[in-house]
């Protein structure tokens, strides 16, 4: 099997090895990460809407239970933050704190921010032209959605170089088998996040504002609040889910453009392109490339029986260039109208963050496409270590 998540090969073009993957059948074992591999669109559709999957398994088992070892003791600290999140919790929590975020983290408050994320745009995209290009991804991609998530928090200016760093070392244990360094980074990184949010909680409880934090705090329906813990949890998933899909979406898309020059002149010559442009380039070279979901109870993919306690790879990458969904799948077409990619998830984990990405990344392709009609690659980046969360090291830019 050419289905290889720590080569540097396939982490650079998965696609021909996803072909083979849907040939070969609906449901692969994998033996080096012991799940088995879910490659074709409809399954994955399925998966993300079935109950008898789920992010974890806690709700209704013990590690033992379930035949899986506890995690060390030493890595709790980014288990607690983690698992208090939407992210990782199933009903009844599930349900009750995502009632509780969405009446802070409404569509007016996503509408309201709308003026300044075009302005950061713009300044970002302004500075990069004045220096005659640089690192796109450095220079617009990574700081405008931090920028963003960290005005919406309400994180003073000055602590905002925090951010990054803290979020990409979490995520590093959503990688299949992370190593110990990663974990111990990410556990760092669990610690010193958790504890400079509860002292920004704490002063938002004395003194509220108009951020998110305070909104959280406030947030009341039907005789219950969200915890401390699951404010931490929710404002550390904000950043992280908030930001690492629009970063890499931003990166990879504007990649995938300057290889594509026939559809980045069509989309310059007609910027009412870019709504569908954007949602082309979700599905075409897809941020996030696997999603992994436990089996609750047994369940059957293509005539395979899968046994509760196992675990599926829901392979979004390859979803999205499924033939039986997606005509002519592995051709970019800004103007693909047909195309319910699954870059956000779905079902009840469905992505509540989508709607401000989408605004966000609306933003920084409209000013790149405006202010540098001329924008042209230095070099073919490379690509980072990272498989499920895919993202460039650098992208090099001439303007």
């Amino acid at each position: 099997m050419d289905f290889d998540p720590r080569s540097p090969e396939f982490i650079a073009d998965p696609y021909p090895a996803y072909r083979r993957l849907r040939e070969q059948g609906r449901a692969i074992w994998y033996e080096p990460t012991r799940q088995w591999l879910v490659p074709h669109y409809a399954d994955v559709s399925a998966a993300l809407r079935d109950r008898r999957l789920g992010r974890t398994y806690l709700h209704r088992f013990t590690h033992e239970e379930f035949g899986r070892t506890p995690p060390p003791a030493a890595h709790e600290p980014f288990h607690t933050l983690n698992g208090n999140g939407l992210l990782d919790l199933e009903a009844p929590d599930h349900t009750r704190i995502r009632r509780l975020v969405a009446k802070a983290f409404t569509p007016a408050t996503v509408r309201r921010l709308t003026p300044t994320i075009d302005k950061l745009a713009v300044e970002l995209v302004d500075a990069l032209c004045a220096d005659g290009g640089g690192d796109l991804l450095a220079g617009v991609a990574e700081p405008l959605p931090v920028a963003v998530i960290a005005e919406m928090l309400g994180i003073p200016p000055a602590d905002r170089g925090l951010l990054r760093p803290w979020s990409a070392a979490i995520c590093g244990m959503y990688e299949l088998n992370p190593d110990d360094a990663t974990a111990t980074a990410a556990v760092r990184a669990s610690l010193e996040f958790s504890a400079y949010l509860r002292e920004l909680i704490a002063a938002r409880r004395a003194d509220p504002g108009d951020d998110l934090i305070s909104a959280l705090i406030a947030a009341y329906d039907e005789g219950d609040r969200l915890s401390e813990q699951e404010m931490v949890s929710t404002c550390v998933l904000l950043l992280n889910a908030g930001h690492e899909a629009t970063v890499n979406t931003t990166a990879n898309g504007w990649w995938t453009l300057l290889r594509h020059p026939d559809q980045l002149e069509l989309l310059r010559a007609d910027p009412g392109l870019l709504p569908t442009a954007i949602e082309e380039l979700l599905r075409y070279d897809t941020p996030l490339q696997l999603f992994e979901r436990w089996v609750l109870d047994d369940i059957e993919i293509g005539g395979t029986t899968i046994p509760r306690g196992s675990e599926v790879a829901l392979l979004f990458g390859s979803a999205h260039r499924d033939p039986v969904r997606f005509a002519d799948p592995d051709r970019l077409d800004l103007a693909r109208a047909d195309n319910p990619h699954l870059a956000f998830g779905a079902g009840i984990h469905y992505c509540l963050g989508a709607p401000l990405a989408r605004i966000e990344l609306a933003a920084s392709f409209g000013a790149l496409l405006r202010s540098a009609p001329g924008l042209r690659l230095v070099r073919e980046p490379e690509w980072q270590p990272g498989y499920v969360i895919r993202g460039l090291r650098e992208l090099l830019v001439e303007v």
